[in-house]
C-alpha cells in the first residue's frame, strides 16, 4: 500500500488528475472511484491504455495486472489525503466559500475581482463536493497561483467540516443560509449547523471570515462563535452603512460606489447584489483597486444557466435554471414580481431534495406566486402539483415533453419570462421554444 507521501511523488509526475475514463489527458493520474452502480477499478487498465501515467486502485487483483497501477486501501480517502498533502504546499491564501444559494456566482465574481491583481485559481464549474474539492486543489500549480477560491457544497451535516479539513482555508465566506437540501440536513436548523462548520473551522484555526452585516442569520452565527471562541476575532463585515448602495434590482442590479459612480451588472436581483458586495469586500481586503474591482463586476456575464438574461425575439428571459430551493425560488419570484414589464410569465419546475417538506414548500410557493399576479404561470414536475390550489389559472405539466409542446403551440410575444427549477428538471431546455 502506498503512503500519501509516496503517492504524492507519483502525482508530481502527472499532468492532471481524472476520475473519468472519457476524460483521460496524456500522463494524467486516473483515480478509480467506486459508486453505487459502478466500480472504477474495472476501468483502470482502460485508462492506462488511453494515456494515463498511473491508475490509483483499491482492488489488489487489478493492481497485480499492471505495474502502473498504484494500490491503496480506499481510493476516495487516498484522493482526499493527496489533495490535503498538496494543499499544504501552498504559500498563499485559500478562500473557502459555501452557502445555500449563490455559491458559484459569488465564486466567479470573487475570482474575477481578485484576478485584477493576482494569479487566481478557482473551482471549475460545480466541482464542490467530497470529490470535486480534492480535484480542484490538485489542479492548482503552487508556482503559478497567488490566491485560490474553493467552493464547497454540502447536502448533509459534517460535510463542510470534511471539506474544510481537506482544503484548509485561511479565509471563508458563507453567502447565506436557507432552505436547501432539507432532506439531507434534517431541516433548516440542520442547514444552519452544516454551513456553520466553515465558521467553526476558521474559529478553530484563527482564520478570517467575511460576514454580510445585513444578514441577521449570519451575524448571529458569527456572534455565537465569537462568544465561545476567543480567537474568532478575524471578522470582516461588509454591506455596512449601505456601501455599495443598491439602486435598482431589475432587469439587472445597479449600484452606486462609495465615490458616487453607478455600476450596472449583468445580474438581476438583490440576492445577486449581495454576491457582488461580497466580491467587492474581499477584493478590497486583498488590496484590489476599487476601480478595477468594479470593472470586474461590470464585465462579469454568466453563461451557465445561472441568473442569465437572454433575449429571444421580443421576449426577455431570466434564465436561472441551474438549481432551486425554497429560499432561492422565493427570492427570484419576488424580485421578478417587482420588475416593471409589459407582460410577465413564469416557468417554474420542481424543487428537489426537500424530503417530507416538499408538499408544504411547494404549496407555500404557490401562495407566493399568487401574490405576484403574473400574466402567465406555467408549472412543471411531479411536486409542483402541490402549488396548484393557490393557482387555479396556472398551466401544469407533469413532464417536460408536454411543457415543450404547449409552449410551441402558444408562442409568447413582448413578455419577460422567469425560468427556474432544480438541476434535475433541466428547464433550460424550454429556451429554444420561447
Amino acid at each position: 500500500m502506498l503512503t500519501t507521501a509516496a503517492l504524492y511523488e507519483k502525482y508530481r509526475e502527472c499532468t492532471t488528475v481524472s476520475t473519468d475514463t472519457r476524460q483521460i489527458a496524456p500522463d494524467c493520474l486516473f483515480v478509480a472511484l467506486r459508486g453505487d452502480k459502478f466500480d472504477g477499478n474495472q476501468f483502470a487498465l482502460q485508462a492506462l491504455e488511453a494515456g494515463a501515467r498511473y491508475a490509483l486502485v483499491d482492488n489488489a487483483d487489478v493492481a497485480a495486472q499492471h505495474d502502473r497501477c498504484l494500490l491503496v486501501a480506499d481510493t476516495l480517502l487516498a484522493l482526499q489525503e493527496l489533495a490535503r498533502h498538496h494543499r499544504r504546499t501552498f504559500g498563499f491564501p485559500v478562500l473557502g466559500l459555501t452557502g445555500s444559494n449563490g455559491k458559484t456566482t459569488t465564486k466567479e465574481l470573487i475570482a474575477a475581482v481578485l484576478a485584477k491583481k493576482y494569479a487566481v485559481e478557482a473551482t471549475h464549474g460545480n466541482l464542490n463536493n467530497h470529490i470535486g474539492v480534492p480535484l480542484t486543489l490538485l489542479r492548482i500549480d503552487p508556482a503559478r497561483c497567488q490566491l485560490a477560491v474553493v467552493e464547497m457544497g454540502a447536502n448533509h451535516q459534517r460535510e463542510i467540516d470534511l471539506l474544510s479539513r481537506i482544503c484548509e482555508p485561511t479565509h471563508g465566506l458563507i453567502t447565506n443560509v436557507g432552505k436547501a437540501h432539507l432532506e439531507g440536513f434534517g431541516g433548516v436548523e440542520g442547514v444552519r449547523k452544516g454551513k456553520g462548520e466553515l465558521f467553526d473551522y476558521l474559529a478553530e484555526t484563527g482564520g478570517t471570515v467575511f460576514v454580510n452585516a445585513q444578514n441577521a442569520v449570519l451575524m448571529a452565527m458569527q456572534a455565537e462563535r465569537s462568544t465561545r471562541t476567543p480567537n474568532f476575532g478575524n471578522v470582516v463585515f461588509y454591506l455596512t452603512d449601505n456601501v455599495p448602495e443598491l439602486l435598482t434590482e431589475a432587469p439587472v442590479a445597479t449600484y452606486r460606489t462609495a465615490t458616487g459612480e453607478v455600476i450596472q451588472t449583468h445580474l438581476p436581483g438583490r440576492y445577486n447584489f449581495e454576491n457582488v458586495a461580497a466580491a467587492l469586500a474581499i477584493g478590497q481586503y486583498f488590496g484590489v483597486p476599487d476601480a478595477d474591482a468594479n470593472q470586474a463586476v461590470a464585465d462579469y456575464n454568466p453563461t451557465n444557466n445561472r441568473s442569465q438574461v437572454v433575449v429571444r425575439g421580443t421576449n426577455t428571459v431570466l434564465l436561472d435554471a441551474y438549481n432551486a430551493n425554497p429560499s432561492s425560488m422565493a427570492a427570484a419570484v419576488q424580485q421578478f414580481g417587482q420588475m416593471p414589464a409589459e407582460r410577465k410569465a413564469v416557468i417554474l419546475g420542481d424543487m428537489y431534495e426537500l424530503g417530507d417538506e416538499s408538499p408544504a414548500e411547494h404549496a407555500a410557493l404557490g401562495t407566493l406566486i399568487a401574490q405576484q399576479h403574473f400574466d402567465l404561470v406555467i408549472l412543471a414536475g411531479k411536486d409542483m402539483q402541490y402549488a396548484l390550489p393557490s393557482l387555479p389559472q396556472a398551466y401544469y405539466f407533469p413532464d417536460k415533453f408536454s411543457l415543450h409542446n404547449w409552449i410551441m403551440d402558444n408562442p409568447m410575444q413582448h413578455t419577460h419570462v422567469l425560468i427556474k427549477g432544480s438541476r434535475g428538471m433541466g428547464l433550460e431546455s424550454v429556451l429554444p421554444f420561447i
